[in-house]
Parts: structure tokens; C-alpha cells; sequence
């Protein structure tokens, strides 16, 4: 009797320690009581962090952490369905892209909820997953790939960006109704953004420009999540 005291101490202080650390929990299921489904929340806060380590006091997600996350997700039989939670500020290009690519990849059925914001390259980010909802006073911020630290100021550098660029307007027109012409237009607006290039946009106005599918809170998304779940085990089945 001892020993199962000590075990379930013990998981709920590894879980405790995971949503501290990498921001993460499985909601549990009893099967008994709730056959719809296993859900994985995975959140994503604050600044994604890549190959340069960011000081302590920001607050980051670590894109080595996700990663291997995903895999294990993937490869884990008692996880039905994915819940991503977003409020970001951006960050890390290549890192966003790469998370990015991975949620799209995963062969689970993946809900994405915005929640504050989803700027920068959290916009890539909330359209990986096969359903995408946003919440009313969330925003998110669309803007060219800005330059940070020494850049040498040659063709091949710029060319780089632009590229680069490319790939994140390809990625967001492939993975939500948006077409590529009207997210450059938003991405290149001198109008909305007092001395600066890109546009905000603000609850309902994402889902009116098609970037997002759907405004809503944590409920909708569960539900959409669960429907989806159900979708892909009849298939299955």
C-alpha cells in the first residue's frame, strides 16, 4: 500500500515538473467514463527560442524541447489527438518553421487555440494543425522577416531573406484558406503599423481573412478536437 502512495507521489511530481519546465500535460482519460478520446496539451508561450540561447528572464519555449516531444507524440499509441495553446510573441525563424512543419506532419488529428497573440512566426505556427481557432481579443502580427544582429549588406544576404520569407508565406498559404497574394499584402502593409511594415489583426479579422478557421475559446477547440478524434477512428475502424 505504501509502495502505491510513493509511485502515484512520485508521477504527479514528474507531472508536475513537466508542465513547470516544457509547459506540457496529457489530460487524462477514463476510458470508462469518457471513451472520446486522449488529449495532449502542448503549449507554446512567450519567445520560441533557436540556436542562440535567449537570457534567462525571457520567457521562451525551446524549440529542442518540442521536437523530441513530437516524436514521442507521434509514436505514443495512448495519445489521440493534440491540443496546441499559443500566446507568442515570435521569435527564432528557423525553430518556428521546423515546430511548424512538425505539428503539420504529426498523423494525429491536431487543434491549434491562439490565445493573447500568435505574432510573427507564431502565425506559421497556429495554421499547422488541421484546425485552427482563435480567441476574440487575441491579435496576431503579420511582418517581413526582420534583420537582427551584424548583417552584411550584400545581395546574396538579401536574397537569403527573401527566401526565406517565401517559405513562411508558402507554409501559411498551404496550411490555412488564405491565398499567398492577400497574406504579402497584410505582410507588406505600410498602413496599419505606425512606422513599421505588416499588419495586426485582431480576433474575428483573422477569421474573416481566412487565416484562421474559427473564433473560440477552450471549449470549441476540445470539441473540434474530439470530432476530429471521432472522424479519424471510424476511418480507421
Amino acid at each position: 500500500m505504501e509502495t502505491n502512495v510513493s509511485n502515484e507521489m512520485e508521477k504527479e511530481q514528474q507531472n508536475v515538473a513537466i508542465i513547470k519546465e516544457l509547459g506540457q500535460t496529457q489530460v487524462p482519460i477514463n476510458e470508462d467514463k469518457n471513451p472520446r478520446g486522449n488529449i495532449h496539451c502542448l503549449t507554446i508561450i512567450g519567445q520560441i527560442e533557436g540556436h542562440i540561447v535567449l537570457p534567462p528572464q525571457n520567457k521562451t519555449t525551446k524549440y529542442e524541447h518540442l521536437l523530441p516531444q513530437m516524436v514521442a507524440i507521434e509514436e505514443d499509441q495512448g495519445i489521440d489527438g493534440v491540443l496546441i495553446l499559443l500566446n507568442t510573441v515570435g521569435g527564432d525563424v528557423e525553430a518556428g518553421l521546423a515546430i511548424s512543419e512538425m505539428i503539420a506532419s504529426l498523423n494525429k488529428p491536431t487543434v491549434s487555440l491562439v490565445l493573447g497573440g500568435g505574432h510573427s512566426i507564431g502565425v506559421p505556427l497556429a495554421v499547422a494543425a488541421d484546425y485552427s481557432f482563435i480567441a476574440p481579443s487575441a491579435t496576431m502580427m503579420i511582418h517581413p522577416v526582420r534583420m537582427s544582429g551584424t548583417v552584411i549588406g550584400v545581395a546574396q544576404t538579401y536574397e537569403y531573406f527573401d527566401k526565406m520569407q517565401e517559405r513562411i508565406v508558402d507554409f501559411v498559404a498551404k496550411n490555412s484558406k488564405i491565398s499567398k497574394e492577400r497574406f504579402k499584402d497584410l505582410m507588406l502593409d505600410t498602413g496599419k503599423l505606425a512606422k513599421d511594415v505588416g499588419s495586426i489583426l485582431v480576433g474575428e479579422e483573422a477569421v474573416s481573412e481566412r487565416l484562421i478557421d474559427e473564433m473560440g475559446g477552450i471549449s470549441q477547440a476540445m470539441n473540434k478536437l474530439y470530432e476530429l478524434i471521432e472522424k479519424q477512428k471510424s476511418i480507421l475502424h
